[in-house]
């Protein structure tokens, strides 16, 4: 139960996570994990996607203490206003910005040594300073600075980063229900693919959104795809030695980590290498080369590729997977190449950090996809999931074939955009095919995940036939070509995309 009395100020003694070496005196108790998850298995129940600023202090607090400490930040000028529709022009090094982020760090610090004499500015930066959005992570423990921080003008958020809402069944917290596989399936139905040239597999997903007449304009040239995801697996050759191969050539993939484990000194960033598999299922669906050895071909099988591994899973959760999702939609936002982002991951928690990363890359005229539902097992009875509520991502579901019936784990809503058939009817452990983590025998793969990344594909031909096109009208195709056109469905948006009629002549 959540305690609102203030105590007297005294040295409490409380358990926190193993990186904690203090004791930290505060005047309020901290909450139970367990109370703390049924406040926010109701809310999240109620709102859909849970904004902390709705959280009392002593909520947002406790969640801080009992994960890993580290608070989002994000801040302005006081004066300044519409950031959102600005932070990817904003330059956080003037003296203006500085002196914001400098006044908020001096405070904490303050407040902290009150605590511990010895805490430096250093010590309460566990990413190091801002330098492109004005959002930072700050290692806090004071619950006095929480409730002075919380209601100063320059403050635009203030968030939990690396509380973490532990399945509903514990039995279901695993690396299946995470989106975690990708081995190969050596038993696929000779029905959901069929064989092309030069020795290719195509899913049988892919007329359903008419993708080979769409091949007839193009195949994706002079784009690039960025699929912000668990990197790509260095064991899958389509997507490196064997990527210019068959009818796939003069193209480029790069693999760049921005996912870090540890803190501090001991901090260090991940080797790039998909660890879990779904990455490479994402980039295979939306870029895997048409070549000659029987594994399966990606929508835009002649674009450039960029694996991101940003995340351990599809479930954004940790401070680390929030700081790198935002670290790879800057880097992806501020190149030119880039026309596409696909994520299929996400959470039931707003996020301002990686938000502030979604802003700067819309802002950049980036057309991101999103998935509008993870495949973890425990979250299927959500609805449309963070980032994919946000008006500048284009979120996308799967739907069955007959196009009415979302996928068996699909989250669906008012805020879907398109949707994808991948699932059959008969059958919901038959979807798409994609690239394995490894060997040249594809694997199948489902979920929202899959719509997201197969729609980012259908994006990439639209641009690739239409050079010097906009966002705004890269969407307007994909809605005025879609089956739901002119009327969206509540749940499922514009629905599925005809390739062909939005690529065009």
């Amino acid at each position: 139960m959540k305690i609102n009395q203030l105590i007297v100020y005294g040295l409490l003694a409380f358990t926190a996570v193993s990186c904690k070496k203090e004791e930290v005196e505060n005047p309020s108790d901290i909450m139970s994990t367990n109370d703390i998850n049924s406040h926010l298995y109701r809310e999240v129940e109620k709102q859909g996607v849970y904004n902390w600023s709705t959280a009392s202090d002593e909520l947002l607090w406790s969640a801080g203490m009992q994960s890993d400490s580290i608070f989002a930040i994000g801040y302005q000028p006081a004066s300044f206003v519409d950031i959102n529709s600005r932070m990817h022009d904003l330059n956080i090094e003037s003296s203006e910005w500085i002196q914001v982020r400098d006044e908020i760090l001096e405070f904490i610090l303050i407040e902290e040594q009150k605590l511990n004499p010895n805490k430096t500015i250093e010590d309460l930066l566990p990413f190091g300073y801002p330098t492109v959005v004005p959002s930072m992570a700050v290692y806090l423990t004071s619950f006095e600075a929480v409730q002075k921080l919380r209601v100063m003008g320059t403050i635009r958020y203030f968030e939990p980063m690396g509380y973490e809402l532990p399945p509903l069944n514990a039995n279901t917290n695993d690396r299946s229900s995470s989106g975690c596989g990708g081995s190969p399936d050596y038993g696929l139905n000779p029905l959901d693919y069929e064989t092309i040239v030069p020795g290719i597999k195509q899913s049988w997903h892919h007329a359903t959104s008419n993708i080979s007449s769409a091949w007839g304009a193009t195949t994706g040239d002079d784009v690039t795809i960025a699929i912000i995801d668990t990197g790509i697996s260095d064991d899958q050759d389509n997507l490196n030695g064997n990527f210019n191969s068959g009818y796939s050539s003069g193209r480029t993939v790069e693999q760049i980590s921005t996912h870090y484990t540890g803190r501090w000194w001991w901090r260090s960033l991940e080797d790039p290498h998909d660890q879990c598999g779904h990455g490479t299922e994402m980039a295979g669906l939306a870029a895997a080369p048409r070549s000659t050895d029987g594994n399966a071909v990606g929508v835009a099988y002649n674009c450039d590729l960029i694996g991101f591994r940003a995340v351990s899973d599809v479930f954004i959760s940790s401070s680390n997977e929030k700081n790198g999702v935002k670290d790879a939609l800057i880097i992806a936002g501020g190149r030119a190449d880039v026309k596409v982002i696909s994520m299929s991951l996400g959470t039931p928690f707003y996020s301002g950090t990686v938000a502030d990363g979604i802003y700067y890359a819309y802002g950049s005229g980036k057309s991101i996809f999103s998935a509008a539902g993870t495949s973890f097992a425990w979250t299927s009875g959500f609805g449309v999931i963070f980032p994919a509520s946000m008006s500048q991502t284009i979120a996308v579901t799967g739907v069955k074939e007959g196009e009415t019936e979302s996928c068996a784990v699909c989250h669906d809503g008012s805020a879907v955009d398109f949707t994808m058939i991948m699932e059959r009817s008969a059958d919901e452990d038959r979807h798409a095919l994609t690239l394995a983590r490894y060997t040249d025998q594809p694997t199948y793969v489902g979920g929202s995940s899959c719509a997201t990344a197969s729609v980012a594909g259908i994006a990439a031909l639209v641009y690739s036939n239409n050079p010097g096109i906009t966002r705004d009208e890269v969407y307007d195709r994909l809605k005025e070509n879609a089956s739901n056109y002119p009327v969206a469905d509540g749940d499922h948006g514009w629905g599925v995309v005809d390739a062909n009629a939005a690529v065009g002549d």
